[in-house]
């Protein structure tokens, strides 16, 4: 399988130039996205980029493509490189009178009551499509933790059958809610 983005890295350790322009807009708006979705800010994402892409640079020649893609490899530095910087990060120090104000109240409000009153009242329903024992196996797995050979043991199917029933029944449960 044909991995362009790890024959880029590799002509980047060997200080080629138009590699690394190319690595760059091969793979940039990838990062960017996770540095974003990791930093929280486009300011400090673009900062992180920069310096993602100097250790690139100064550490191509680390890279083992028999070790996994290119991409991934890339990732790895992002996700690293903006790990440091949310650890380097200083805790905002925040006085007893104002810690008050930062305690999030976590008791739900009428309205998300309604809501999940709502919702499991849809839920019920859609379990009520299934056959019972479709349905008390899937309560069984995902609500009590029994596991698949348990499940099947107690309704006397094969282990195949069980993971058959779950996984049909799981399909019908997000028609049914999508619905």
């Amino acid at each position: 399988m044909q991995d362009p983005v790890a024959e880029l890295i590799t002509r980047v350790a060997a200080q080629d130039r138009a590699a690394f322009r190319a690595l760059y807009s091969a793979s940039s708006a990838k990062l960017m996205g996770v540095l974003i979705r990791m930093l929280g800010t486009r300011a400090e994402a673009e900062d992180a980029l920069q310096e993602v892409f100097t250790r690139v640079w100064l550490r191509a020649g680390r890279f083992d493509a028999t070790k996994g893609r290119g991409m991934t490899w890339l990732i790895a530095i992002a996700r690293n490189h903006a790990i440091d910087r949310l650890r380097a990060r200083p805790e905002q120090a925040v006085s007893d009178e104002d810690a008050l104000d930062h305690v999030r109240d976590t008791a739900p409000t009428a309205e998300s009551r309604l809501v999940a009153m709502g919702e499991a009242g849809r839920i019920a329903d859609c379990f009520g499509q299934l056959e019972p024992d479709r349905a008390d196996a899937v309560r069984g797995a995902y609500l009590q933790g029994l596991s698949y050979l348990d499940l099947a043991a107690r309704y006397g199917v094969p282990l195949n059958t069980m993971r058959t029933w779950l996984r049909r029944s799981l399909l019908k449960l997000r028609e049914c809610l999508d619905a």
